[in-house]
Parts: structure tokens; sequence; C-alpha cells
């Protein structure tokens, strides 16, 4: 089936220099076989192709979503909603509510809850272990704070977890309040082991269904023991395979699983065995590896998970075995063992074959600009979330209060990008939302005067930028036209969006996001709501 998007004003994404470009070209779109055949005054479609008169809204590429959690994310459907809890007491009535529906509704089994943030509370505010019983009538319960890195339980959960008296010799133990590092670890994964199969799987349709809705073709799903089982893939697989077989489509999924045994990424066929391997953790918990004292807390440092040996020797087992490597890190201290990792992971592969494997970064919020240089000269993708800075960058933020004098150079994406790296942009969600555009006013409006991107710039990295970071082989010969651009030869999986704006002024600070009309994914419907593409079976 050939598609004809008429009356649009088409943002391919590059210019005639191959320069990243925000320009709209006003006209026509023409799809055949999943791909893009012309862009600009409508081309000749055969008989019989469908027509879609778009009347003049805007066209981009879709979004790649660089770094997605999607069981995580869909399962906040099914849980209670804690970023807008302004207090413990106003959190504790949430999960109330939430405990006694979920009862009424016949749900009964574990509370899970996501998003609350404590730096804004009242200072000295603390959610006690009984507090939380006596709000979940005793019920397991698994509440993570916003970055995922710590979170609030509940007594039910504790003993699920192999009880106090094991807990207890875990490092991030408190009986009273939230539980991190590994003390976390273990809880979340007594929580996840609460979780049915089934709803795990409504979970990752409901995800994808979401990004399909906000615009994004794209999403790098970053599993891990920790975190997620490798059965989340089989049911991403089974999704396409069912939406193909109706003639629509689902995002695309690049698959990761974040362990230093490359088997599982291996057996399942994934990209890399990289994404949540954590090196630390994260700066509102505390646990982001840092050189020096936490500025509110003397004395504290965060963890470092891994060191340089571990991360050599990871990265030199993925690049032998084809796969990417990859790592979360935030932290100075962790950058620096992953640096020090790389530099030994070079003596032992050489920089052609390090370079070819495209290993990633995921976050790297603490970085310098002689840092960069290196990760640059070593091919390494830098996978960023924007938000993180317009959420808790700036002056009174969350990362001034953490991290003192060094929040300014946090997220560093202009020096980033001047040092030659390759810049993916992501959600972490559900730390964030699906949210492109907000992605993109992030980037472009850094609260560091000087660390943001261009509005082409951040356009480019939250789709070639994505899609050359979920690509294997060599970066060099890479031809970025046939992903993340809409130029003639390009896969057709794009957004159009319910606007009279052009897109640098919908990357305004204050713009309002616009309404994804329509996406498709290799020219078949992802999100559809109006009905635009007619439904074509497989074979046809």
């Amino acid at each position: 089936m050939e598609l004809l998007l008429d009356h649009a004003r088409v943002v391919p994404g590059l210019d005639a220099t191959g320069r990243p470009s925000t320009a709209a070209h006003p006209g026509s779109l023409l799809v055949r076989e999943g791909r893009v055949v012309s862009v600009g005054p409508a081309g000749r479609p055969a008989p019989g192709a469908v027509r879609i008169d778009l009347r003049g809204r805007l066209v981009t590429p879709a979004f790649v979503d660089a770094h997605v959690h999607l069981a995580e994310t869909g399962q906040q459907a099914m849980a209670v909603d804690l970023t807008g809890a302004t207090s413990a007491a106003d959190l504790l009535a949430l999960v109330a509510g939430h405990a006694e529906h979920a009862e009424l509704s016949g749900r009964p089994g574990v509370v899970l809850g996501h998003g609350w943030d404590e730096s804004a509370w009242e200072a000295g505010t603390v959610v006690t272990r009984e507090d939380l019983d006596r709000a979940t009538r005793g019920r397991a319960a698994y509440l993570s704070r916003v970055d995922m890195h710590s979170a609030l339980v509940s007594t039910a959960l504790v003993e699920a977890a192999g009880g106090e008296s094991r807990m207890s010799a875990l490092p991030g133990w408190s009986a009273r309040g939230p539980v991190a590092q590994d003390a976390h670890h273990a809880v979340r994964d007594a929580a996840r082991s609460l979780v049915t199969a089934e709803d795990r799987a409504e979970a990752v349709s409901t995800a994808l269904a979401a990004a399909a809705a906000a615009g994004v073709g794209q999403v790098h799903e970053m599993g891990a023991p920790h975190l997620s089982t490798p059965d989340d893939f089989a049911t991403v697989a089974a999704l396409a395979e069912r939406a193909r077989s109706e003639g629509r489509a689902v995002p695309d999924v690049v698959g990761y699983w974040g362990d230093r045994d490359t088997a599982v990424a291996l057996r399942l066929g994934l990209v890399g065995a990289a994404g949540d391997l954590c090196v630390d953790g994260a700066i509102g918990s505390r646990t982001a590896a840092l050189r020096e004292d936490y500025a509110d807390a003397p004395g504290v440092r965060g963890a470092l998970y891994l060191d340089a040996d571990d991360v050599a020797g990871h990265l030199v087992a993925c690049t032998r075995a084809g796969l990417q490597g990859g790592f979360h890190v935030i932290g100075d201290r962790g950058a620096g063992a992953v640096l020090d990792g790389l530099r030994a992971a070079e003596e032992v592969v050489g920089l052609p074959a390090l370079r070819a494997a495209r290993h990633r970064l995921e976050h790297l919020e603490m970085v310098d600009a002689e840092q960069l240089d290196a990760l640059a000269r070593w091919g390494v993708v830098l996978s960023v979330q924007p938000r993180f800075d317009a959420l808790w960058g700036g002056p009174g933020g969350l990362y001034a209060a953490r991290v003192g004098e060094r929040a300014p150079a946090m997220n560093p994406f202009s020096t980033a990008l001047a040092a030659g790296a390759v810049l993916a942009l992501g959600s972490d969600t559900p730390v964030t939302p699906f949210d492109p555009w907000g992605g993109l006013r992030a980037a472009v409006h850094h609260r560091t005067p000087g660390s943001g991107l261009t509005p082409a710039q951040a356009l480019h990295a939250h789709t070639v930028g994505g899609w050359v970071a979920g690509l294997q082989g060599g970066a060099a010969d890479l031809p970025e036209a046939l992903g993340g651009t809409l130029l003639p030869g390009a896969p057709a999986t794009l957004a159009a969006w319910d606007t009279e704006d052009d897109l640098e002024a919908l990357c305004d600070p204050g713009a309002e996001a616009p309404r994804c009309t329509l996406s498709l994914v290799d020219g078949l419907a992802a999100h559809d709501p109006g009905g635009l593409v007619p439904p074509r079976r497989a074979g046809r």
C-alpha cells in the first residue's frame, strides 16, 4: 500500500549538506513499501494509493527514546502515582486510597508506587515503615523514589525479601526510612516477584502504546536482572508480530540486557549487554559515586558498584562478542572508573575494535571536557536525559542542594557535541514520562547557560542520534539518511502533529507540546486515533 501524506509541513531533519535542520518543506510526503519516496511537491502515487489530507500539520521523524523501562512504565497504570505528593502525609493518603481501591477492585496484590521526591518536603520529614504498614493495611508495598535508586517499603515486603535479619546486613538498609543500595536491590527483586506475568505483559503493551501516542517510533529497552526479566523481550516480539498480522505496528524496540554475563544478550539476539549495568547510583538518593562529599551529607560519597577492572573486563568481552557494552554512570568518581576502564580495554582490543563496538554510557551527568574528548575518541555514545536538568538543575534545585558548586557543570550537552560525541536523548521512563517535546525544550534551554543545544541539534540527537546509538557496526560507515530522518530512502517512521507552529517555536520554554495525530513505523500505523490509515492485513 502507498500513502500520500498531502498538505503537510515536513521536517526531514537534515538539510542539503547533511547538517541538522529544523526547516519544514510544505507539500506532500509519499510512502511506498514502508519507505519515504519523496518530500515536497506532490509525488506520483500508484493507482489505489491512500491519500491523507494533513491540513497543514507538522510532520517530523518519529522520535527515538534512547533509555526506557517498558514494564516499569506500564505498571504505573496499575500503581499509585506519587509525583504530586507534597509531604509525607500527602504520600500516605495517596497510598491508602490506592490500596483501598485496589482491594475493592479485586487486585489485592503488592502495592506499587513511584515518583516521590522528598527534596521539596519540610526538612526532616520521614515516612516510617510503621506509617506505610498502616496505610497499606499490612500489605507488601514498594514505593520507588523518582530516580528509582531508593524506595519506601512495608514490613510485609521486607519479610518477602528475607526478613529484617537478612536485610539489616545489606548496605543501604534503614529500619526507619527509605532503603538504598543493595538493600534496595533486594526489596525491588521481591516486589517484582509478586507481579504476575500477565500483569507484566499488559504493562509492556501499555507502555508501547504510550510511546506511539507520544510520537516515539523507537525505544531502547534497558532490561537488567535487577529491573526486569528476559521474558519482556518475548512479550515485545509477540506484540510486534500480532500488530503486523493486523496491518499495524508498534514502536521498534532495541534491546539491551545490563549484565556482566553476556549470555542473555547473545541468546536473545539483543544489541548489547549495556544500559542499567550500574557503576553507581543517583544524585537524588545520594548513591551516585562522588570524588568529594555530598554538600548536604558530610562524609557521604555514594556507592561505586563496579571499578575500573570490572568496566574493562566487560568492555573487552562485549567487543569480542560483537555486542555494545555500556553502563549507567552519573557521579564524577563513577565517570573516572569508566574512563580508566576504557583506557585499559583499549590496551587489550585496540582502538579500532573499541570504536567499532560503539559502546554507550547512560546519564553521565558529571563529566568534564577532557573526559568528553576521550570518550569521543573511543566512539562512545552518550545516552542522556535532558529533563533531569529541567527538573533538578539550576540555582536552588536538587542538584545544587546535593553537590553544591559542582552542580552547574553537570549535563554539559554542548561540550559533548563539540567534542564529537554521539548524543542520544531519552526519558528514562518512568523516571520522566514519554515527552519528546519536553526533552527538546530541556535540551535547548539548559539551566546552565552555554550547556544547551540548538533546536536543530536537539532534534538530531532525539532522532538520528538515537537511531545511531542502537546500531551495531562501525560508526564511520553509518548511512545516517536511512534512519531518524525523512529523506528519500529512509524508513517511513514519522509523526504528524496537530499544530500550526514550526519546530523552533515548539522548543520555546513556554510552548505547549502538540498532540500527535498519527505515528507510522515503517509505513504502518502505530498510533492513529482518527482512523486516517485504512487497516491492511499481512500479505496485502
